[in-house]
């Protein structure tokens, strides 16, 4: 069998190691357009910042890993078209310019995503930078040498630790986002007053609740960027409005969701069954809803990918979905969260519940302790768990690990109430956070 992998970043990396997990005699042969693989793209910010000092840190497989595992392994080389039905692929050698054909007797995509760049005037312009991949960090920590006034347009997670990375440089820094507070995705307004004061506090300017309109050029520079209630000037401009799937190799052969995604099974299959797809070009089971959602995270690559390698042969390890489970450090606060916030339940016109903790995470006898929040979402009527969000100046992330467990497995909040958790005061109290959470649950009908 031969097996040609096309993107080899998180997904694509992962499929690859397990189909050769799964036979090492089945012959895999990868084309990816850049000259690295696996990287973490999540460490960008921790790279600009210089907090990551090696930059090899950010890999955790290369090339001639690849090619010592067998895996015919194809730099800088891009995919033109495929055709599905001949089971055909048009390369194209980057360096080179040749172009060549190569067949396959099964696919995997892992296309991945890129950045979306809306279709303003100047947005082209020379100091107006994406923050996708390694070339993108390396150009961003070069540029950023020479500016001071720095504009991050997008407030979803890169923005902001990016935000972060620059003021600790001691850049002049404002964070314009649409939205009227910072990752409403992903958590609630009583979580990001905080995160948001601590921006605040440092001298990052917030610009929220405004859409850029514009950008006033000079040459081939951005000097101002224009929103619909104000004007900022900048020295460069760093564009994190969000991803969309890169779909131009699959769009109207196989099916995909509106928004351009493929729609996959549980085995990563996609309508072609010897076409498997993972990765940021898919979209995936969300457990909460019960429905399909395009969450492009690194984590849900990794597993996706696996899993595709896995089933190359034979379908038989299955996707059990995902929470959107996600973490991040804003200064000195601690956050993380795990399926629905209370504000997307809203918007979805689900029948919720929440109820919020606030407590020290260790007993107040202990010489120091630390104040932690924790929120629960419920479905009001089957009373099983939806989401949760913690944060705290101590690192309580893995709460919301668990709860992506609890979540999984379709548990009520009565069920955490009496879930068994250990207690030590080293570490927490006779009734853990989220046993609180589920007990204070009990009450609110």
């Amino acid at each position: 069998m031969k097996v040609i992998v096309i993107g080899c970043t998180h997904a694509g990396t992962a499929a690859i190691k397990n189909i050769k997990k799964t036979n090492s005699d089945i012959e895999v042969v990868v084309y990816e357009r850049n000259d690295n693989i696996s990287f973490l793209s999540c460490g960008i910010a921790l790279y600009v910042g210089g907090v990551v000092k090696d930059k090899n840190g950010l890999f955790y497989s290369n090339p001639e890993e690849l090619r010592q595992m067998g895996v015919k392994t194809h730099m800088k080389h891009d995919i033109l078209d495929i055709d599905f039905d001949a089971k055909k692929v048009k390369v194209k050698n980057l360096e080179t310019n040749e172009e060549f054909t190569d067949t396959f007797d099964k696919l995997v995509l892992a296309t991945g995503s890129w950045p979306i760049v809306p279709p303003i005037e100047g947005i082209k312009s020379e100091n107006v930078l994406l923050s996708k991949n390694f070339n993108h960090a390396n150009h961003i920590i070069d540029y950023a040498k020479n500016v001071q006034k720095i504009a991050v347009i997008g407030a979803g997670y890169i923005g902001v630790e990016l935000a972060e990375a620059f003021e600790l440089q001691g850049k002049e820094v404002v964070l314009i986002d649409g939205e009227d507070r910072i990752m409403p995705k992903y958590l609630d307004e009583e979580f990001t007053k905080h995160a948001e004061k601590a921006f605040t506090d440092h001298g990052i300017k917030l610009a929220l609740g405004q859409k850029v309109k514009g950008f006033e050029t000079k040459g081939n520079l951005v000097t101002k960027v224009v929103t619909d209630k104000d004007a900022f000037d900048v020295d460069m401009v760093i564009m994190c409005i969000g991803f969309r799937p890169n779909a131009t190799l699959f769009k109207d052969k196989l099916a995909t969701t509106p928004n351009g995604a493929l729609i996959v099974n549980e085995y990563m299959q996609t309508s072609n069954k010897d076409v498997y797809a993972c990765g940021d070009c898919a979209n995936i089971i969300y457990n909460p809803t019960h429905e399909s959602r395009y969450i492009p995270l690194a984590t849900n690559a990794v597993r996706m990918g696996t899993i595709a390698g896995l089933n190359i042969e034979k379908n038989h390890v299955k996707y059990i979905g995902t929470q959107g489970t996600s973490g991040i450090q804003i200064y000195d606060w601690s956050i993380s969260s795990t399926g629905l916030t209370e504000g997307v339940a809203k918007g979805m016109d689900i029948d919720y519940l929440t109820v919020t903790v606030n407590d020290n995470n260790r007993p107040e006898f202990m010489p120091t302790y630390d104040l932690a929040m924790l929120k629960l979402v419920f479905d009001a009527k089957t009373r099983k768990i939806l989401g949760g969000q913690i944060i705290s100046k101590v690192d309580l992330t893995e709460k919301m690990n668990t709860l992506s467990v609890c979540i999984q497995n379709e548990m009520t909040v009565e069920e955490l109430a009496f879930v068994d958790f250990f207690f030590q005061p080293h570490f927490n109290k006779p009734w853990g956070l989220l046993n609180l959470a589920g007990l204070a649950a009990l009450d609110i009908k």
